[in-house]
């Protein structure tokens, strides 16, 4: 109990790190699909800086044995929540063994389990997630050197964290053995587990580049992974710091919390963004694409010390993002992003009362106005100077952890720049600087004109009908032809029915999008124009105008459907979804409803990705097409590890349960249900 008494004592006065430096581990781990399960046995060198009474290691509801140091079992205490070595340590370096297992509750994902064919396995853990699944660091100062023995079926490919060493089998198994170089927080730390297919590439530094993609998918492995290598080869050169790791693999995973995560050496990003070359229109893959590979820079070299500084990571991978799609796409689409960024931060900052330098900052402040914060910062040092700041503070603080005073110093070494004003403006308040931001913006063409377009706001449409005209005609960026076609959404049609037709003959998809999604009344003898959207070559718009069209013209209904019928859409098929819920709703469309009505019905279940569920229920409710099977798939979605999707699936459950009838369907089939899903159900109707 002494040790348990000095354990607390100590830790409320210092940090672990100051003490104990943990270089390297080598983790041993087995996977158990059925169980949802892990297994392993870890060994950690470490070494004690300075004298202590007791040692921690993160470790959520773990159950662990064979604790031994140096050879020698040890004290411990199993809080649950950490493994906490009991001892008089002294200075000098050990070697900690022990076994563990665990079944996540978080930050490791099984999906489709149940399915020994098409399992997919994956890792999140930024925040304080890892040690759900692997004895680790919450703390983001404390760096290591991770090395891991992934056993796993031969039938599939396994990925983690750098160079993989060798790949043993081992009777139906391969043993993946994963080595990494350098250190990094256990937050980047990942494992990822599916059927891909692998392609290679080198960069021009000769790093090594890896681009998986599931099996059924390699036909859109080139709209997927496009500019990607252009992208590595561009950042490493534009911050002038070579690619600090081994090697760089990016892999899709389904169900994924968020767009992309930058774990060391290996991003994962969302299926969303697995697309052929229509879909690549509407979902490019290349911002996340950038931002996440700024990272390894930005976020995996140098790490914030702390939340307070996060927009030292996400800043700073969002402009190096911008910078890579700049180089790509050119000026006018740079700007046009910072504009829109700018109207968001500006109308944000009316109510949001937290700034950048808060561990408590919103994502669109963290994002969005740390990139602007260095927007600024580049333009008012130069290129040159910029550039020269960002190499002198990488090589500085590589593989070490960050604050901004940190980033500001190399600053003050080269330039007599004004930080504290620039912070006060850009980092302490959250008022945002328009003024200086539209002198910056207006160095730009197309946002000289578009600020022109946005001052037109409020006069009327006689007034400014032939300026906007001029604009539609004109060659410049189609986002200022996208503020035109918004800014008369609430016109009559007949005074905007000239701009609209000119809009169309743009004949750009984005534009011509945002005629499909503004009208959504269409006049008769606007139907034939309207209808040519059906064409376009972007997924997105031919599902706002195959909506609109069969909506606004009962008499073409059968016309529309008979068009669109093979239609798929996205991967989360939005156009299957759509078109056989309006053909379920079309009178006398189909003889055989039942099959359709199934075919939306299997879209629902489980066997699919949260936003094809998500698209088939919202389809069969809004569409009144429920019966048990879509009742039971609703409420199997509020127990999906996808806050959105279980949101979505509480939000629509309370709904109908204010309809008496539904309440006593969802009554009737509780009994039927799992335990989880019994239990969200019930608590629901207790509401």
């Amino acid at each position: 109990m002494k040790y348990i008494l000095l354990f607390f004592t100590f830790f409320s006065f210092a940090q672990q790190t100051q003490y104990v430096d943990f270089k390297t581990v080598l983790g041993e781990i087995n996977i158990n699909t059925t169980n949802k399960s892990i297994s392993g046995n870890v060994k950690y060198n470490f070494e004690i800086l300075q004298p202590i009474d007791t040692i921690k290691i993160d470790g959520q509801n773990m159950t662990f044995t064979d604790i031994k140091v140096n050879g020698k079992e040890i004290i411990y205490r199993n809080t649950n929540k950490q493994l906490q070595l009991i001892f008089p340590f002294q200075k000098g370096k050990n070697i900690l063994t022990f076994s563990y297992t665990v079944q996540p509750k978080q930050a490791l994902y099984f999906i489709n389990a149940e399915n020994k064919e098409d399992t997919q396995i994956w890792t999140q853990g930024q925040g304080r997630y890892t040690s759900n699944w692997f004895p680790s660091f919450d703390d983001v100062n404390e760096k290591v050197v991770f090395n891991m023995d992934i056993t796993f079926d031969k039938n599939y490919k396994v990925i983690s964290n750098g160079i993989l060493k060798n790949k043993l089998e081992n009777e139906n198994s391969f043993v993946w053995q994963y080595r990494m170089q350098n250190p990094m927080s256990s937050y980047l730390l990942v494992l990822a587990i599916g059927k891909y297919e692998e392609k290679s590439f080198t960069s021009k530094s000769r790093i090594p580049l890896e681009y998986y993609i599931e099996n059924n998918d390699l036909s859109r492995f080139e709209p997927t992974y496009r500019h990607s290598k252009e992208i590595f080869d561009f950042l490493e050169k534009e911050i002038g710091i070579k690619y600090p790791w081994e090697i760089y693999r990016q892999a899709p995973v389904r169900d994924f919390l968020y767009a992309g995560m930058e774990n060391t050496t290996a991003t994962l990003f969302s299926t969303r963004y697995v697309v052929d070359s229509t879909g690549f229109e509407d979902r490019k893959y290349t911002n996340i694409n950038a931002h996440e590979l700024a990272h390894h820079w930005f976020g995996n070299l140098i790490t914030a010390e702390n939340s307070t500084h996060h927009w030292l990571q996400e800043g700073f991978a969002t402009y190096y993002a911008l910078l890579a799609e700049k180089e790509i796409y050119g000026d006018d689409y740079f700007y046009s992003k910072l504009y829109e960024t700018a109207q968001q931060l500006k109308f944000a900052s009316r109510t949001d009362t937290i700034p950048v330098l808060n561990a408590k900052a919103s994502s669109l402040t963290f994002y969005e106005k740390g990139a602007w914060a260095l927007f600024v910062l580049h333009n008012a040092l130069g290129d040159k100077t910029f550039k020269k700041v960002i190499r002198n503070y990488l090589k500085k603080y590589a593989y070490k952890t960050v604050n901004t005073d940190y980033f500001f110093e190399e600053i003050k070494k080269l330039s007599n720049y004004n930080l504290k004003e620039f912070s006060k403006v850009w980092l302490e308040t959250t008022v945002f600087n328009t003024k200086e931001a539209n002198e910056l913006l207006s160095k730009n063409k197309a946002i000289q004109i578009r600020l022109e377009v946005d001052k037109l706001n409020k006069k009327t449409i006689k007034d400014k009908e032939e300026f906007l005209s001029k604009v539609l005609q004109s060659d410049v960026y189609f986002t200022v032809k996208k503020a035109i076609v918004n800014q008369i959404t609430n016109e009559k049609y007949e005074a905007k029915k000239q701009l609209l037709t000119l809009a169309l003959k743009t004949n750009n998809l984005q534009v011509r999008q945002e005629v499909a999604a503004t009208l959504y009344k269409i006049p008769e003898d606007f139907r034939t124009q309207y209808q040519t959207l059906l064409d376009d070559k972007s997924y997105q718009t031919q599902e706002i105008a195959l909506f609109y069209l069969w909506n606004n013209f009962p008499s073409h209904r059968n016309e529309y459907l008979d068009k669109s019928k093979n239609w798929i859409g996205f991967n989360d098929y939005n156009l299957r979804t759509l078109w056989l819920s309006l053909a379920l709703s079309t009178a006398n469309y189909t003889s055989e409803p039942e099959i359709l009505v199934n075919e939306l019905i299997a879209y629902s279940s489980p066997k699919y990705e949260a936003t094809t569920r998500q698209n088939a229920l919202e389809k069969l409710i809004n569409f009144k097409l429920t019966n048990d099977v879509v009742l039971t798939n609703l409420v199997n979605s509020t127990t999906h590890h996808m806050w959105q999707f279980s949101k979505f699936g509480r939000e629509n459950i309370r709904v109908l349960l204010k309809n008496s009838e539904m309440r006593s369907t969802f009554e009737r089939i509780l009994p039927n249900l799992s335990s989880n899903e019994q239990f969200q159900l019930e608590r629901l109707l207790r509401e």
